[in-house]
């Protein structure tokens, strides 16, 4: 009997009910991928990206996203940092020591609800609470046509590239510099000890009595060095050549 159940249960086993291969497994996987990039990519079409050419200052994007929620869903938010060299300028002026933004990208869900608040909102005050920081700042808003968020992270991607490209060859450049400097400064370095120890030897023959200049009778005979040398043309070379006679020359032109 126990046999018997053991062969029904492998006859009944779910991969026997319900056999497929792993080829055909991928295949649904890849089906189902493919079926949710294309429900994303058909989203991404019906949604629309305004562009803002300021941040006010104390404004992030947790408090844009709070602001312009009220006038339709938000997907997404970029905010461009500042440049770090402003941010440290401001500090040392006594202004604002938190981080500010110079400009930002918002992606609403949909084209006409884009469309609609920066044509209601371009060049409107933000308002809200009197007591707020940005309350008197206007909003500098623009709808990008044909613009995805995907060209939004290529270009960041471009200009991270180019940053760390100059960066690069601004680091390269300190380097040079540096070691340019380091070399001159061990030369100076070396040419002040040379002259110090020079220094020093002449104080001692100074003192010793002893000088450094040999004697006129002394003096190292003067080396003349001797190289071979063509021998000149003399002057009269001309003449010594060889004339012919007279009588070759009569009996040549037929002269007496």
């Amino acid at each position: 009997m126990a046999e018997e159940e053991q062969e029904t249960t492998r006859e009944n086993s779910p991969e026997e009910r319900n056999p497929k291969s792993n080829d055909e497994r991928v295949e649904s996987r890849q089906n189902k991928r493919k079926k949710r990039l294309l429900e994303e990519s058909a989203k991404a079409d019906k949604r629309g990206v305004c562009y803002l050419s300021r941040i006010p200052p104390h404004m992030d994007p947790l408090k844009l996203r709070q602001i312009l929620s009220q006038y339709g869903e938000i997907q997404r938010i970029y905010l461009t940092p500042e440049d770090p060299a402003a941010q440290v300028h401001r500090k040392r002026a006594g202004g604002f020591r938190g981080q500010q933004f110079s400009e930002g990208w918002v992606e609403f869900t949909k084209k006409n609800v884009a469309k609609r608040v920066a044509k209601m909102l371009n060049g409107e005050q933000i308002g809200g609470r009197k007591r707020s920081s940005f309350y008197y700042d206007l909003w500098n808003i623009k709808y990008l046509s044909k613009f995805k968020w995907d060209d939004l992270t290529g270009e960041i991607a471009y200009k991270n590239a180019v940053r760390e490209q100059k960066l690069a060859l601004e680091i390269s450049a300190a380097k040079r510099e540096r070691d340019f400097y380091l070399s001159k400064v061990d030369m100076s370095l070396a040419l002040s000890s040379i002259e110090e120890r020079l220094k020093k030897k002449r104080k001692v023959q100074e003192e010793s009595g002893a000088t450094s200049e040999i004697p006129s009778g002394q003096q190292a005979p003067k080396v003349i060095r001797q190289f071979r040398q063509t021998q000149p043309v003399a002057d009269n070379a001309g003449e010594r050549k060889r004339r012919l006679s007279k009588d070759i020359l009569a009996g040549v032109f037929g002269g007496s």
